[in-house]
């Protein structure tokens, strides 16, 4: 099987706190279960993921976790999960691996890869 796992991104999550890495790395898997054509490189300092285009991204903060996507706002959100107010991007704030929602989460990353490809 490809190693799906940018080794380059690997020192990114491994200098998280310990409290958000849980979250993000949580949500790296997510990702990769979404899509095994997935990349995975640092971009604006935060890790990013593309198919076709850019897809989604991780931004950890103190508290939390944002699950963005660069085109957010032009994906359906049949949840409301996403969140922010740009023209484009928009996020979901992970506090603890509960608020992780596997089905609604890969939805929005398929709506995504879908997006890039029309």
């Amino acid at each position: 099987m490809k190693e799906l796992h940018n080794p380059l991104a690997d020192p990114f999550f491994d200098g998280l706190d310990e409290h958000v890495k849980p979250l993000a790395l949580e949500l790296r898997e997510l990702i990769f279960e979404a899509s095994d054509k997935m990349s995975e490189e640092i971009k604006w300092s935060k890790p990013s993921y593309s198919h076709d285009g850019l897809v989604c991204y991780l931004q950890p903060a103190k508290t939390h976790v944002n699950f963005g996507f660069y085109q957010g706002a032009q994906l359906p959100d049949y949840g409301n999960l996403l969140e922010g107010d740009g023209t484009k991007m928009r996020h979901i704030r992970i506090h603890k691996l509960s608020d992780i929602q596997p089905e609604p989460f890969k939805s929005l990353i398929w709506e995504a890869i879908e997006f890039n490809q029309k």
